[in-house]
């Protein structure tokens, strides 16, 4: 136990069995369960965790017959950690880019009664750009921008982290079943978070790369997909939050920010087919093209700025 606390940790793995008993060796002596949900793993992993099993009995292996995802994994690991009423529920990845020394630091906000869910931020430390990928880095970043709109945690940064802690009230709220399935997990949850009035906060983590794990994530098409799912996942906390639970008039600020952004892009592209077939702008043209593009921002900015409000007390 942790300060009197129950906790759990959730290990989804894929294909870790190079990574797998490093992690759970390495785990603090306080945590009560280690729970390693193996994804339909095609090489050793179930053997190792079977045989690490003998040696840690806190440590229980859940086996999927089909791959889910890291999303999928750890839902199943969530329901196992609210089924069994635990106090918090820890996700560490089973790839070994969480360091334990962090946990203590994940851990505390939460079982403080502080807020419902903590986070690790990589980029805190200003040897994040010196450590992480480029691409990887890059992409990071874009996506938190992008889950700050979406999720209505706008203190939030490195959307992308998988080190967090939840608490059981939080654990009891969110349906697991429909919880995203893919590497959008994390940001799934915060705007699912969000719609609940529960608290999160970031807490500095080092980052760990080049120590034998192997990436699934493949950039370039994940941060379209993810990109995508926000896109959605906004537009539904905005219905679910400002529409149905609670009416709130930004909503109304994003509707015309949106609908000036359409209307300049397409005045501006009216522009240009005027100025290829005719050779010249028409000044009333360009004004009416350059008041859209002042509306939208405006309208946008003032839509975020409300929304920053009304969550400012979500930390």
């Amino acid at each position: 136990m942790y300060k009197n606390k129950k906790i759990c940790v959730v290990v989804p793995a894929h294909n870790e069995e190079m990574q797998i008993a490093r992690v759970v060796q390495t785990m603090p002596d306080f945590i009560d369960q280690i729970v390693v949900v193996n994804d339909c793993s095609r090489d050793k992993t179930a053997q190792v965790v079977e045989n690490l099993q003998k040696s840690h009995p806190s440590v229980l292996l859940i086996n999927h017959e089909k791959n889910q995802g890291v999303g999928g994994a750890i839902a199943t690991g969530y329901k196992w950690a609210r089924d069994n009423n635990m106090d918090v529920a820890v996700v560490m990845a089973g790839d070994g880019q969480m360091h334990p020394d962090d946990l203590p630091a994940i851990l505390n906000p939460v079982v403080n009664d502080e807020v419902d869910y903590s986070k690790g931020n990589r980029l805190f430390t200003g040897e994040a750009y010196k450590t992480i990928p480029k691409v990887r880095y890059y992409g990071n970043s874009i996506l938190s921008l992008l889950t700050k709109i979406a999720s209505g945690y706008w203190h939030v940064a490195d959307s992308q982290t998988g080190y967090t802690a939840i608490n059981n009230k939080a654990l009891n709220l969110i349906d697991w079943d429909r919880m995203y399935k893919r590497y959008g997990q994390p940001n799934d949850l915060l705007v699912k978070l969000n719609i609940y009035d529960l608290k999160v906060r970031d807490v500095p983590v080092k980052p760990l790369y080049n120590i034998g794990e192997v990436s699934g994530i493949k950039i370039r098409k994940v941060i379209f997909t993810i990109s995508w799912l926000l896109f959605n996942l906004f537009l539904w906390r905005m219905k679910e939050k400002y529409i149905i639970r609670n009416f709130h008039p930004l909503v109304f600020f994003y509707f015309l920010g949106g609908v000036f952004f359409v209307a300049t892009v397409l005045l501006f592209a009216r522009l240009a087919i005027m100025l290829f077939i005719i050779g010249h702008l028409l000044p009333i043209n360009a004004l009416a093209a350059m008041f859209s593009f002042m509306s939208a921002s405006l309208f946008t900015l003032f839509a975020m700025w409300f929304d920053m409000e009304t969550n400012k007390e979500l930390k």
